[in-house]
């Protein structure tokens, strides 16, 4: 049995809704009732009365409800006391951060910070965005950083949590450039031969923004995907091969444009991110670290700074 199981089973119990406590815990709903069945199955008996609505929990359920609840506050407690023996980890403050930002925006950004704030200790646990956004959700973190987009918003909630933004940043098609410096691959490509297209895994981040900006396109766009990944840094290697067409961070390959080893692939299909830090709200379970709201006192007084522009290459209409 696992622990996130209880914290389902908690939150089903207090929305009474399969579809909000999925929502809430960051998961698609299948994924959800998968967890609630497997807690049922190491219970040996039926939780959730399946015949009402909204949701009611059987007579079994209501037991375990009120249980889940000692037992998850007794873990957080004991993990309380736990790092309240580890002073020094105390000034050091722990970055969940989905992998793409552990690769591009995030080491620049601790640079930027030793000038003006000061030295900072930091621990980096780069994961999945789900994973790393429930990193936030179970405490196990001081700070989150994430993409963020209206399109495809994190549901946390802002009475618990709070969030800043950092940055801003482009995400564009790029691929390796012919031997005559232009594209080798331009957009949007024909119906006959569709452009050889590197894209993100199902269920990325990233992957969801691009689909919505294809989708929106004034223009058909003919890809044919070759190749998928989670991670930009894979794509990027792929592009930089000349394997196809690839959607990435402008912050992800500067020093490959400017090396002109990455051109555009087409002008009209990138998409404006912001780069957001999030924390829990002080007044929960644990008062911040010290470090951690020194920093976070800091960034809320620093004005938003600008994306930077890639050149503009104008969209060819089709395959060399």
């Amino acid at each position: 049995m696992e622990t996130k199981w209880l914290e389902d089973f908690v939150s089903l119990a207090e929305t009474r809704s399969f579809s909000r406590s999925a929502q809430l815990r960051h998961v698609t709903q299948p994924a959800f009732s998968r967890r609630i069945q497997a807690l049922e199955a190491w219970a040996g008996t039926d939780l959730v009365d399946r015949s009402s609505y909204p949701t009611r929990l059987t007579l079994a359920g209501e037991t375990l409800y009120a249980q889940s609840l000692d037992m998850l506050q007794g873990l957080q407690s004991t993990r309380a006391m736990l790092r309240g023996h580890t002073a020094a980890g105390q000034d050091v403050v722990e970055f969940a951060v989905p992998h793409t930002l552990a690769f591009t925006f995030f080491p620049a950004w601790v640079s930027s910070l030793s000038d003006k704030f000061g030295p900072l200790k930091s621990r980096l646990i780069a994961l999945n965005v789900h994973d790393a956004v429930m990193r936030l959700v179970e405490g196990s973190c001081d700070l989150l950083i994430a993409y963020h987009h209206d399109s495809q918003p994190f549901q946390l909630d802002p009475g618990r949590y709070e969030m800043l933004t950092l940055g801003q940043e482009l995400l564009a098609p790029y691929v390796k450039p012919a031997a005559d410096g232009k594209p080798l691959y331009s957009l949007p490509g024909q119906a006959a031969q569709p452009l050889p297209y590197l894209g993100y895994a199902p269920g990325a981040y990233l992957g969801r923004v691009v689909d919505m900006l294809l989708k929106q396109s004034s223009t058909a766009i003919h890809l044919d995907r070759v190749y998928e990944t989670d991670m930009a840094e894979g794509l990027k290697a792929m592009a930089l091969e000349g394997h196809g067409i690839a959607f990435l961070p402008l912050s992800a390959v500067k020093k490959e444009v400017r090396a002109k080893k990455l051109v555009s692939a087409g002008a009209g299909l990138d998409m404006l991110m912001e780069v957001r830090i999030y924390r829990e709200r002080p007044g929960g379970k644990a008062a911040p670290k010290s470090l951690a709201q020194a920093l976070w006192n800091y960034l809320q007084a620093q004005p938003v700074p600008k994306a930077a522009q890639p050149a503009r290459v104008p969209a060819r209409p089709g395959p060399r």
